[in-house]
């Protein structure tokens, strides 16, 4: 990559599924780069396919030799990216920036194949699937501040980014925005069923839970005020929210599940990485 804020050569993209395939639509759209290498055994998705810009590759090894892309991104599933890391090898040096958004591997394991190079691990969640998501990224010493700048452009294009210096920090951000929609899915589900036992229809109580927490989602992120004060704006003393929140609140309710239901997808994270 030329100076910094200069338009990146080319992005390569190993795996171009439902991840990959969101983040190169979104490139693509923002015009990232001039040219994109794509590697995926399966083929191309739907309306890709005639985009000049994107050159299709079935493996890394079909990829053509010449000057190394200036970002390789890796969204192969954690089953093989130990046999597709190798293959890159060859484009480790201090220009190039490897960012990975494979559940799981930490630095030190992608740096066991990819050697010494700039490397960014990620923790995408499935909402960029719509680019609605949130990416938290933590970098390796080899990562300079502009690669940490191109980082960010590569994933603007599924979301929100933040970044972590203490990878340790990654477990957390796993169990808390990794696995976090499919707490909120899990809500959605059985606030529609609760719905459907007081005798709403199921279409019914399905389309109210799955647009109050859609709506109260948004409204949280755009408004200037804090869930606790959102909360209590729709909670009179003695009303229905109120007697909700009375069962929602106690010492054993939702509060203390959420934090031990955090607490063990944490520990997991810990137990998986490698």
């Amino acid at each position: 990559m030329g100076e910094a804020g200069e338009q990146p050569r080319s992005i390569a993209l190993v795996g171009c599924g439902k991840m990959g395939t969101a983040m190169l639509r979104g490139w693509v759209a923002a015009q990232t780069a001039s040219r994109f290498l794509v590697v995926e055994p399966a083929g191309m998705p739907p309306g890709l396919g005639s985009v000049a810009e994107i050159a299709w590759y079935p493996a890394g090894e079909a990829l053509p030799d010449g000057p190394p892309p200036d970002a390789v991104v890796f969204a192969v599933k954690p089953q093989v990216v130990d046999r597709v890391l190798p293959s890159y090898r060859r484009w480790a040096r201090p220009e190039t920036l490897f960012l990975s958004i494979v559940a799981g591997k930490t630095l030190t394991g992608l740096a066991r194949h990819l050697g010494s190079a700039a490397i960014v691990r990620t923790m995408p969640n499935t909402p960029a699937a719509i680019g609605r998501g949130i990416t938290v990224a933590c970098a390796n010493a080899l990562v300079g501040s502009a690669q940490r700048r191109l980082c960010d452009r590569l994933l603007a294009a599924i979301g929100e980014s933040a970044w972590v210096e203490d990878e340790g920090l990654i477990d957390v951000v796993t169990a808390v925005s990794g696995s976090g929609p499919a707490y909120v899915f899990l809500l959605i589900e059985a606030l529609a069923a609760a719905g459907e036992a007081e005798g709403l229809p199921a279409n019914l109580a399905l389309r109210l839970a799955r647009s109050t927490a859609a709506g109260s989602g948004e409204l949280a992120r755009m408004s200037e005020e804090s869930p606790a004060q959102l909360r209590e704006n729709v909670t009179s003393p003695g009303g229905t929210t109120r007697a909700a929140l009375d069962v929602l609140m106690a010492t054993d309710g939702l509060g203390p599940l959420i934090k031990r239901a955090v607490s063990a997808a944490a520990a997991r994270s810990r137990e998986l990485a490698s």
